[in-house]
């Protein structure tokens, strides 16, 4: 039987219209919101009429990559009895056309990993393609996603 995992949450627009040059406007700000958690705002890039300040679907895409390598990891370095003790990463998404539409085309994930013993460099940094090949958000997209790692103690 296979598991099946739910995550229900709201979206609400909260931006408004108005009249720019005899034209309509809509403000991109919204909010999301799952019970239980802090709330999202939200708005598109400016390239897109949005507002920087605030998550975009884009940047909201590349963190869910490199959080859920980042927690797979973990989980992977746990069953193999190598204590991490520090992680950080730099993400970075690409949007572009591809084959006539606006897409994500790549995300290149940069994990910087320290161990808490040198002995298990090697080990850490192969874990990264296991933790890669069981990402569920990795595994549910239709761009590449590379893992570029840094290990050490």
């Amino acid at each position: 039987m296979s598991q099946a995992h739910r995550f229900e949450g709201d979206l609400r627009w909260t931006g408004s219209v108005r009249q720019v040059d005899g034209r309509l406007v809509h403000e991109r700000a919204f909010t999301i919101e799952f019970p239980g958690k802090a709330p999202i705002a939200g708005s598109s890039p400016s390239v897109f009429n949005g507002d920087d300040r605030f998550h975009n679907p884009e940047t909201l895409m590349v963190s869910s990559l490199a959080a859920c390598h980042h927690l797979t990891y973990l989980a992977v370095c746990e069953r193999s009895g190598i204590a991490i003790a520090a992680y950080s990463d730099h993400a970075v998404g690409t949007l572009a056309i591809r084959d006539g539409k606006m897409r994500m085309v790549e995300v290149i994930l940069r994990p910087q990993v320290r161990l808490a013993d040198p002995a298990h460099i090697e080990r850490a940094t192969e874990l990264h393609a296991k933790a890669h090949a069981n990402c569920f958000m990795s595994n549910s997209v239709n761009f590449e996603v590379k893992v570029e790692p840094t290990v050490t103690a």
